[in-house]
This record gives C-alpha cells, sequence and structure tokens, in this order.
C-alpha cells in the first residue's frame, strides 16, 4: 500500500476554531488519518501531520489549503517564525511503497491544484524545485509575505504557478522532501543572542554540521536552538544536542529541555538510544518501542514525546 506523509504548516496558533476548521478535511477524508496538530504561540505557527493514501492526502490537503485562506490574514499576522503565506509549506514525504518520482508528481498536481482553486502563487520547492533558486525554502521565503509583492515582479522569482501574491493568503511553497528532523532546543535564558551565537556554531551554512538549518527564537520564558536535521544518518540528532549543551556552557546556560516538531522514525530514535546506551550502532538496539522512547526522553529531555509521534507507530 502507498502511504505518503504531508506536513503543513499554517500561519496561526491561537485561533483554536481556525485552527478546527483548516484540519477538517484531513478528518473527513477517507484514506486519509490526521495524526498530529502542534500549535505554537510564541512560533504563531502550527504544524500539521497527516498520511495515508497518495491522492488522498493531496485532496485534503488542497482543501485545507483553502480553508486556511479564508481563516488567516497574514496582514495581521506576527510571529517568531520566518513566513510567507497563510499556508507557509506544504511538504510531502515519501513513507511506504512510494518513490522519489512519485511523490514529486503528487507534489506538483497539489501545488497545480491549490493555485486553481485559491490564486494563492506556489512555488515548487526542494526535490521538486523545478530551478536552483528555488530548492532551498529559507531562499524562497525571504523577504517574507511583507516583501513578496516586490520580489515577484523580479522574474528570477516567479513562481511555478501564479504571479502575483494574494492578497491575505500570501504564497506557498509545495515540494517533495526527504524525511527530515524538526528538532528544538530549550536553553535556560532569555537572551536571544546566546541561541543565535549557538546557531552559527552549529549550522552547516556556518561551518558547522552538515544538514544543520539552525536559528534561535524567543519564547515566553527563554530561547531556543530551533533546526531542520536534514539527514540524521549524516549528523544525528544526539551529537547535535551534546554540542549545544557543550557550547552553552561558554555562556554559563544550561540545556533544560528539546522537542520534536512533527513524527520521527524509529531509524532515527534508535540512532539516539544507541549512543546512550553506549552500543556500537543503531542495528545493535533491541529494545521496544516504548523503551526507547523512554532512552531518548530521558537522555534528551524530550518534552511533549510519546509514541503518537514515531511513524511506525501509524504504518504497520
Amino acid at each position: 500500500m502507498k502511504i505518503v506523509e504531508c506536513v503543513p504548516n499554517y500561519s496561526i496558533s491561537e485561533d483554536v476554531e481556525g485552527i478546527k476548521k483548516i484540519v477538517q478535511p484531513f478528518i473527513d477524508t477517507d484514506g486519509v488519518e490526521l495524526v498530529n496538530v502542534e500549535p505554537d504561540t510564541s512560533y504563531n505557527r502550527t504544524v500539521v501531520t497527516a498520511i495515508g493514501e497518495p491522492q488522498a492526502v493531496k485532496s485534503a490537503m488542497v482543501q485545507s489549503c483553502k480553508i486556511a485562506s479564508e481563516v488567516i490574514d497574514m496582514r495581521e499576522h506576527r510571529g517568531e517564525h520566518k513566513r510567507m503565506g497563510a499556508t507557509d509549506v506544504v511538504p510531502f514525504i515519501p513513507i511506504q511503497d512510494m518513490t522519489i518520482e512519485e511523490t514529486i508528481a503528487l507534489s506538483e498536481e497539489c501545488a497545480k491544484e491549490i493555485y486553481e482553486l485559491t490564486n494563492i502563487p506556489v512555488f515548487l520547492y526542494n526535490l521538486s524545485a523545478k530551478r536552483e533558486q528555488c530548492k532551498k525554502l529559507p531562499d524562497i521565503r525571504k523577504g517574507e509575505f511583507e516583501g513578496m509583492k516586490e520580489k515577484l515582479q523580479d522574474s528570477y522569482w516567479k513562481p511555478d504557478f501564479g504571479s502575483e501574491v494574494h492578497p491575505t493568503a500570501g504564497v506557498t511553497a509545495v515540494g517533495c522532501r526527504p524525511l527530515l528532523v524538526a528538532y528544538n532546543i530549550d536553553l535556560q535564558t532569555n537572551d536571544r543572542k546566546v541561541a543565535s551565537a549557538i546557531a552559527r556554531m552549529i549550522r552547516y551554512s556556518n561551518g558547522g554540521y552538515r544538514c544543520i538549518q539552525a536559528g534561535p527564537a524567543s519564547l515566553e520564558d527563554h530561547v531556543q536552538v530551533t533546526m531542520n536535521v536534514t539527514d540524521y544518518t549524516m549528523t544525528s540528532v544526539y551529537r547535535v544536542y551534546e554540542t549545544v549543551k557543550m557550547e552553552a556552557k561558554r555562556f554559563g546556560v544550561d540545556v533544560c529541555g528539546s522537542e520534536f516538531i512533527g513524527l520521527v522514525n524509529m531509524d532515527c530514535l534508535k540512532d539516539i538510544a544507541a549512543y546512550y546506551l553506549c552500543l556500537p550502532s543503531k542495528d545493535d538496539v533491541t529494545l521496544s518501542m516504548d523503551e526507547v522512547i523512554d532512552v531518548v526522553v530521558k537522555n534528551l529531555q524530550v518534552h511533549g514525546f510519546s509514541k503518537e509521534k514515531v511513524i511506525e507507530y501509524y504504518v504497520k
């Protein structure tokens, strides 16, 4: 059975009724399972995770994007996370019996249908990108919602579908990407400069670890080093966590927790567990899912995590 994962990010967090409307298509559509809805008020962003039959997931995603364009007004949106649209980004990830090529084709269909239904311009990004400048989401998003009207006047940044920024819903990016780990580390300080300095130390663009994109974020009572681990087999999550702990010492700051955003696969969790269990590799981990989770939660100080955030819990 073909299974695809979709992890749309919406520029909304506190409007509970609005979020319910946005995710309803994932509940109502046969062949789709809504597995996670994760609002963050500091980021003013909600990350949704759905898995299921490819065409069903795509159809639900298109309808959800339409609802988001009716619920969210980007002219009034403010938050810590960079953003350019009501439905900011729509990644598709192959999970079971899906090739990269099939997932790219699915993302292209979705992008076209979103534009035709909503008139929201759409960029194809990551593995779906048709142009080099569109491969990296931060490059597309640069300028954010407020700067998109001027940006799109440059033919270099013409969207793949549409041409003019939607007045209230902005711009959306849709694409196939590999399974990545969205991971944030909490620092016991309100000093954003500390999180920014540590992010510079670990991210690849500044000479840090390969496959790490990182930046600072300010929450209500502390700051975070927020990151995407684009390939945990190249740079393990535990290595990033231990490095952040080490670098935080130079500022006299402790790590006080961490969190995974969205779903994580067991292979990644076993990789983390193997290190803390002093095993040569993840292949030597023979623990159950619950036991692996316990090891990871304890050693990475992970909050809000359970087997409901593990992909294999849903994919039999």
